[in-house]
């Protein structure tokens, strides 16, 4: 009998959680979630085995996305501390409707913008970690996330600091039309001071990687790193066979192809990163030697 009660007020806040349309939305709200789907296998999947699988379905090894807290989390040893530059929110086109867009964006994923960053120790050893977040407008690359990008690289030139980033994004943000375009010289010509004081930047291609941030800071490691089948490309496979009229090969833009074909340097599992992370980051230790400009 008490089993059966468990059961029926489990499935009382599935319902409350997953119903968009409850009469108690206060309540909806304030629950997490308990389970979520695999849109590849189509299993669901307890939150708690997700979390500590660090988002890879246990079933078919589908990966799915992932907060930069949670990498945070994963990657650094305890007592990373978040940095913010006091960038600034823009709406330089003035397109209709953007600062709505922005502030639902905000109340639903609960991020300020479509990036975060932190500095912490990877096994001792300091590193500046950026993350593209999928849940803020895709990770698009606007005014903002160019400019934290920007700072960022140079507080990392200030204390010396290498850097890692993981990108995960559909490209540049529309809403902000050429100024959005813009981000990808701007950090592209930081990324160029950055390599010039002898600095090692990792750039992590996850999925999906397309657009302008392929096309600029992602593109421009030092080493370059892949999730397991992450989309990686500019223009999207859909849009090139409607160009081209022909059907895309097996594994088009995906990870493995271009490591195939010499794009990226390695594919590396999420449980495997900060071990691999710590490696590369060893080996680019500086340890007293000068370094001259050429």
């Amino acid at each position: 009998m008490g089993s059966l009660s468990k059961r029926k007020n489990l499935l009382d806040i599935v319902r409350k959680v997953r119903i968009p349309h409850s009469k108690d939305k206060k309540v909806a709200k304030e629950i997490p979630d308990l389970f979520k789907g695999c849109k590849k296998c189509k299993k669901i999947i307890e939150i708690e085995s997700l979390k500590s699988n660090l988002y890879v379905c246990p079933n078919c090894g589908h990966y799915l996305k992932i907060l930069g807290e949670d990498r945070f989390k994963y990657l650094f040893d305890e007592g990373y501390k978040k940095l913010k530059f006091n960038s600034k929110h823009k709406d330089p086109i003035s397109f209709p409707g953007y600062d709505k867009l922005r502030e639902e964006q905000r109340n639903k994923s609960g991020l300020e913008e479509a990036i975060s960053i932190a500095k912490g120790t990877i096994k001792n050893i300091k590193v500046v970690i950026a993350v593209l977040e999928q849940d803020y407008l895709m990770g698009s690359l606007g005014t903002f996330v160019g400019e934290e990008l920007t700072s960022m690289f140079e507080y990392a030139m200030a204390e010396k600091l290498p850097v890692i980033i993981f990108s995960s994004s559909g490209g540049a943000r529309m809403q902000e039309g050429i100024f959005s375009l813009m981000q990808m010289a701007k950090t592209a010509a930081v990324i160029n001071e950055f390599s010039k004081e002898g600095l090692l930047y990792i750039s992590v291609l996850t999925n999906p990687t397309m657009g302008g941030v392929s096309a600029s800071f992602a593109g421009l490691g030092d080493i370059i790193i892949a999730e397991p089948k992450a989309l990686i490309g500019f223009a999207g496979p859909r849009v090139i066979e409607q160009t081209v009229r022909q059907k895309l090969p097996e594994g088009f833009q995906r990870s493995e192809k271009l490591e195939e074909c010499g794009f990226i340097d390695l594919i590396c599992p999420r449980d495997r990163q900060r071990e691999e992370f710590y490696k590369l980051l060893k080996l680019h230790e500086k340890t007293g030697a000068s370094y001259e400009r050429i």
